[in-house]
């Protein structure tokens, strides 16, 4: 009787492992739920909607999009932790989550451990711009003010723990400049802050930073992308005005749940990255000043976390950032 349980029982294993299996290699076989844990119109929202109707075609399935914003993206990263780790539910997110772990956000969800990284999509270079009045033609000149300001010195954020905060604070970690941030709603109120000339400076996202740079409305003093921007070749890099690995730019990328498929995470990664590479996507992402990235996956988008969480804890550390 015990030996022809065990058999049953070593039976039914083997069976659920080959559906697992089969499960697997017929990956997608329905539609795909993207969480997009920011609203819609915001920078990871547009190339999302960009690119679905080509991951459409690439994985024979529809890629739905689902926005779930709040709490700086971990409403939707929450929702992505929890789900079942089968492929069909995924979510979009940026470097926000390592900063929120970074402060020591509470969350229901442990970065990076609940989630499977699939694939980094782009990054986001960041755009130090000083008011015109100023007369800041490089980061030098800007940490020679600050010093002579002697602490007297305020520079925008898009809020407190936003990534133009953390890498503001990045800068003063690297310079040693006193400065005092001031947290604004959102990107559009920063730079409408700094157009004002209320604030010195301000790291703004390159998307929202470049149309008024262009308009003289603002200085744009340097970028933190690795090499100059098609868009605007003008703008030097930080790199090349002597700040080396000035890590900046931050990740925009895709998860699954933790214990999603290895096999599943791959074939996500390729779609991906055939995708990005199309000159017509291309072509339209050009416009937003991102890095599109199409050779990661999921072993290089899991290094890059582990080396991005490293410096936002350092920074963390230096700047005493806290949650509020």
């Amino acid at each position: 009787m015990l030996k022809r349980l065990t058999r049953r029982s070593l039976a039914l294993v083997l069976s659920l492992a080959c559906v697992g299996v089969m499960a697997q290699s017929d990956y997608p076989n329905k539609p795909i739920r993207m969480v997009v844990a920011w609203p819609p119109a915001s920078g990871i929202d547009i190339v999302m909607r960009h690119i679905s109707e080509a991951l459409r075609v690439e994985l024979g399935q529809p890629v739905i999009i689902e926005n779930r914003a709040g709490a700086a993206g971990a409403l939707g990263s929450v929702m992505v932790a929890n789900a079942a780790p089968d492929g069909y539910t995924l979510l979009f997110n940026s470097a926000a989550m390592n900063m929120l772990a970074a402060m020591g956000t509470p969350t229901q969800y442990s970065m990076p451990d609940s989630f499977t990284p699939v694939v980094n999509v782009f990054s986001s270079p960041m755009v130090l711009v000083a008011h015109p009045s100023l007369d800041i033609k490089s980061p030098q000149d800007l940490v020679a003010l600050a010093k002579a300001k002697k602490g007297d010195m305020f520079y925008a954020t898009s809020g407190h723990g936003a990534p133009s905060h953390f890498v503001a604070e990045l800068f003063r970690a690297r310079t040693g400049i006193e400065a005092t941030a001031v947290p604004m709603k959102g990107s559009p109120q920063a730079m409408l802050e700094q157009i004002s000339g209320r604030v010195a400076f301000h790291f703004a996202v390159a998307s929202t930073a470049l149309a008024p740079a262009k308009d003289g409305k603002v200085k744009a003093v340097a970028v933190t992308s690795k090499s100059r921007l098609a868009v605007a070749p003008e703008i030097p890099t930080m790199e090349e005005l002597g700040f080396r690995n000035f890590n900046a730019s931050y990740w925009n990328g895709v998860f699954g749940p933790k214990g999603l498929p290895a096999p599943i995470a791959e074939r996500l990664a390729h779609a991906f990255n055939k995708v990005m590479a199309r000159p017509d996507i291309q072509d339209k992402l050009m416009p937003t000043a991102n890095e599109i990235d199409t050779s990661s996956s999921p072993g290089r988008f899991a290094s890059m976390i582990r080396d991005d969480l490293a410096v936002w804890s350092e920074v963390v550390r230096y700047a005493k950032i806290k949650p509020e």
